[in-house]
């Protein structure tokens, strides 16, 4: 029997998918046990993480191997929903508004539910004519949903590393902690265009928002505590997004301005 190994090739990244998917499923078991504890958090918050870097590789395995195909990205969409959506909501729930009872219900539902649309709306942008994915851009249009999960995550994280009783206060308050789950829903169902990294070119706009990114996350750690860190750097990228769409509306504006300017000067 002859092996195609072509066809093949295209069960590589869809097991790298699939592996996301059995470490957000295996996350949601973790938060939902009985008598789960932060222990049993701080683990399912790590299986995320894993599913963060299974996620990553496999769009870069299908790439390499030139394997990309529509499937890939339907099956990588129901994953993140899974992975990126579900566990961190239910694990989010457990950990810090389960006192909220059905608000809190209704909020990680939220969350959920703007996570999928914002897949679904993913699709539908960059998907070709005959359903194969399209070359990523430099931006994408509202939050990922893996960066969502993924500032979901540092708060549990840093809250168990964490040792002033201070910081635990700030990182765990469940009011804090509804408020964030609620901008994220919003940010992902949002039209603010955030960078995708996957057409970076540099520029002193790149570099600006690098050190930018980098020089706060440090002083962050210095001025408050080291667990602060992870949450700045990843909320950081929220930081670059709001501030490149402002920094576009206001060079519209300006060229709108200069345009009607420039209608007003011609003779009637």
């Amino acid at each position: 029997m002859k092996v195609d190994l072509r066809k093949s090739l295209f069960i590589l990244p869809n097991l790298f998918t699939l592996s996301s998917v059995l470490c957000g499923f295996y996350a949601i078991l973790t938060s939902t046990h009985p008598e789960a504890g932060s222990d049993d958090f701080y683990r399912a918050s790590l299986l995320i993480i894993f599913a963060m870097f299974f996620d990553t590789i496999d769009g870069r395995v299908a790439r390499l191997t030139k394997t990309q195909s529509a499937i890939g990205v339907q099956l990588d969409s129901l994953a993140d929903v899974l992975s990126f959506g579900a566990a961190p909501a239910v694990l989010v729930y457990r950990w810090a508004l389960e006192e909220y009872g059905t608000v809190g219900v209704l909020v990680c539902f939220a969350y959920i539910a703007c996570g999928t649309i914002r897949l679904a709306r993913f699709n539908v942008l960059t998907m070709g004519e005959a359903g194969a994915p399209k070359k990523p851009g430099k931006y994408i249009m509202g939050l990922p949903i893996p960066a969502a999960a993924g500032i979901l995550i540092s708060l549990v994280v840093a809250n168990t590393a964490a040792r002033e009783t201070a910081a635990r206060d700030v990182l765990g308050s469940p009011s804090i902690v509804l408020a964030v789950v609620l901008a994220l829903a919003f940010f992902m169902v949002s039209t603010i265009k955030f960078r995708s990294f996957k057409d970076i070119k540099l520029s002193a706009r790149t570099a600006i928002f690098v050190v930018f990114a980098i020089g706060s996350t440090i002083f962050v750690a210095w001025r408050f505590h080291v667990s602060f860190a992870l949450v700045w750097l990843l909320a950081s990228y929220i930081v670059i997004g709001l501030a490149e769409s402002l920094l576009s509306l206001a060079g519209r504006a300006r060229r709108r301005g200069e345009h009607d300017d420039e209608e007003a000067e011609e003779p009637s």
